[in-house]
């Protein structure tokens, strides 16, 4: 399971620093202009806070797989990793509408791509905790 782990700790990394080419990609500039200058800052504050958080969960699955699987405290982290990752499957199909994906061949690839990912993750955390 350590291996997983580290493999799970590469991909958040990976995932977290995907973050910051967010603005321009989804053209924020454009797109938040309507919003209130409090709105557009929540956007870009949030957005770089989820993904410290997703790099630093990451890191601690790099650096100390041994710990969360061989230790109380580590399984009870990776519980809460696993309802983290397992909420976040299920947003993936409750909280977007499936119009961003149907029909479009590159939207529905990244919608089957990041929800294998959400299982991978949930599963790896999961297994870790109950095990």
């Amino acid at each position: 399971m350590e291996l997983h782990l580290k493999i799970a700790g590469a991909l958040l990394i990976v995932l977290a620093l995907l973050h910051a080419i967010f603005p321009r990609r989804f053209r924020w500039k454009e797109e938040l202009a309507a919003l209130t200058l409090l709105s557009r800052q929540v956007m870009y504050v949030h957005t770089f806070f989820i993904a410290l958080v997703v790099f630093l969960m990451g890191l601690l699955c790099i650096t100390s797989a041994e710990q969360l699987v061989g230790s109380e405290l580590g399984k009870r982290v990776a519980l809460g990793f696993a309802f983290f990752w397992m909420t976040r499957l299920v947003i993936q199909f409750f909280g977007y509408s499936s119009e961003l994906w149907k029909g479009k061949r590159l939207e529905t690839g990244i919608h089957i791509l990041f929800s294998a990912l959400w299982v991978y993750f949930s599963a790896v955390f999961a297994i870790v905790a109950f095990r």
